[in-house]
Formats: C-alpha cells, structure tokens, sequence
C-alpha cells in the first residue's frame, strides 16, 4: 500500500532521514520506532505530503505523494503530533468542515461524520466546544478527522504523548479497533506501546532503518543464539557433562542458587533447532530431575539498544 524508496531529507547540514526505504502492506498496525531525532516525524510528514523530500519517491496505492498529491493524499488520513483542531468549534462542527474540505460528497457527509464519531466514541461530546475538551478526547477528534473519507491508511504521529494512564489506555484501544478496519502506522519512542500494538515493527536510528520486521521475528536480529534457563536436581558437574553432549548447546553459564541441591543454569542454544526435548531426555537418562525450563527472550528495551548501536557504529565506519 505504500513504498517508500530512497527517502532523504536534508536540512542545510543536517541529515534527518538518510537513504530510507521500507514497504507498508495491507491489514496491519505498523509501528515506527526511535528514540527523539531519528526521524520518524520527517518520514510521516513526507508520506503524508506535508514536507517535500530532498531525494527519494513515495508511492501511497500506486500514487507519487510529489507528482500525483491529490490521488496520493486521498488514500491516506494523518493524524500529527500536535492535532489541526479549530478549538473555536464542537466536534460536530469541526469534523462537518473536515468532511467538507476532504472533499466527502454532500449526501455522504453526515453519515460519515456520525460514524466516525461512533467509533471515536465522542457522540457524547458533539455539542460541546473543543477548547472544552479534555486531552484524551481533543486526541479522539484529531483521529476521527483523520479517518473521515473513509482513506485505506491512518497514519498516527505520536498519538499518546501527553495522556493520563486512563487516557493511554482509551486511545490503544481505539487504535486496535481502527486495526480491523484499514491499515495503521504509528510512530512512538515508547517501547511497551509499539509492543503491545503494532504487528510489525520500523527501527530508525540517526534517520536510517536499522529493523524492519514483525514484532514476532525481531529478537532474531539480535542474536542468533536462544536462551534458556534451567533449574535441574543433582550435582552440578554431572549436570554440565550432560549438557556438553546435547548438540545445540552454546555457552553455559551456573546462576546462584538458595537450594544446595539444585543448579540453576542459563544455557545459549546456537542455531533455529528447539533443543528442549534432547536436554530434558538427556538429564533423565542420567537421572537428572528438570525441575523448570523456561525459554528466555530478549526485552525490546535490550532489542532497541542494540539495534540503534549498531546502526550508529554504521554510521561511524561510513565516516
């Protein structure tokens, strides 16, 4: 649905998106992620056709968002990070202008404003003025004007910076429910949120892609090894001769342990084989209790520093 290709933008000496180029599919929450100044807000904004690039295309459905605006904005509804709210007016009001000036035909206008006041939940507030409002529902009219005309793709530009937990939690839920419905792209620097939100996940870092992924495969970028630990009954150096004969098994490390007669251990498994069953088999042929095993990952705290270090030593050698 959108693919942008060799996306640059230079600002006199500062580079703040470096050579990007990534494709967004259909029927999936996208997350851009990166810390402040990597340049999510500059790839938004370009794909949204409110900056220009300095080199690069950007096709929305088959539309140049440069040569072909009009067709290309049509496809897509933006939310930025500061909403484009008339304060002045009701939701009512403002979304009816929206409507209008999105270009939504005169029979279809009210019908879309109800709806995507439904789904925003704000028929409540409808009447009231915006400067009125609190945050959390000044950010459900900035997203309900963004999906008036009924685009393929939303895009959300820092959608919960500024909300109460209550509030937080109001707009995840509205973002999972726009997810059933059309293709979303947010962009954040809050790592539990990309996590608990989008399908697939865009790492910037200094304004170049450093991931680009499903949530599910991301830790695999990291490190090819997997971790497990292991608490088994018996002496510890019959346990680590045992693990030595288990094909798989990388480096082993003995954790501190309360109970004299458990070892707890942190094993890395090299290569993509699930070797449970070989070690559980092999401690019960030498009689070796499992008492636990469990399958440790990577948080994506430890994933998003060591793909941004990574991409800024790239950056350095290029240097």
């Amino acid at each position: 649905m959108i693919e942008v290709k060799g996306l640059t933008k230079v600002y006199g000496n500062k580079t703040a998106v470096d050579n990007v180029s990534f494709k967004i599919r259909n029927g999936r929450i996208y997350g851009l992620l990166g810390s402040n100044g990597a340049g999510k807000s500059t790839t938004m904004n370009i794909i949204a056709g409110c900056l220009s690039p300095t080199e690069g295309t950007v096709l929305i459905n088959g539309y140049d968002i440069c040569t072909q605006p009009i067709e290309a904005k049509r496809q897509i509804g933006y939310l930025p990070e500061l909403p484009p709210l008339f304060t002045d007016m009701t939701p009512l009001e403002y979304l009816t202008f929206v409507a209008e000036a999105k270009g939504v035909s005169a029979e279809l206008v009210d019908r879309q404003v109800r709806e995507a006041m439904s789904l925003t939940d704000l028929s409540a507030v409808q009447d009231r003025l915006i400067r009125n409002l609190s945050k959390g529902y000044r950010q459900r009219v900035g997203i309900a004007q963004a999906i008036l005309g009924s685009p393929d793709i939303v895009i959300l530009d820092e959608p919960t910076v500024g909300l109460d937990p209550k509030q937080l939690t109001e707009i995840r839920a509205l973002i999972r429910k726009l997810g059933n419905k059309m293709t979303v792209i947010i962009s954040s620097h809050i790592l539990s949120e990309i996590a608990e939100l989008c399908d697939h996940v865009i790492i910037l870092s200094e304004g170049r892609v450093v991931a680009d992924s499903p949530m599910a495969d991301l830790e695999a970028q990291v490190s090819p090894e997997t971790e497990l630990r292991l608490t088994v009954k018996g002496d510890e150096a019959g346990i680590l001769k045992v693990l030595e004969t288990v094909e798989g098994v990388g480096k082993v490390k003995v954790l501190p342990s309360p109970d004299k007669k458990t070892v707890k251990l942190k094993v890395a498994t090299v290569g993509e084989a699930d070797i449970r069953d070989d070690i559980f088999f092999a401690m019960a042929e030498r009689r070796y209790a499992v008492i636990s095993m469990e399958r440790g990952e990577h948080s994506l705290e430890e994933i998003f520093l060591s793909l941004t270090a990574k991409g800024k030593k790239h950056e350095e050698v290029e240097d």
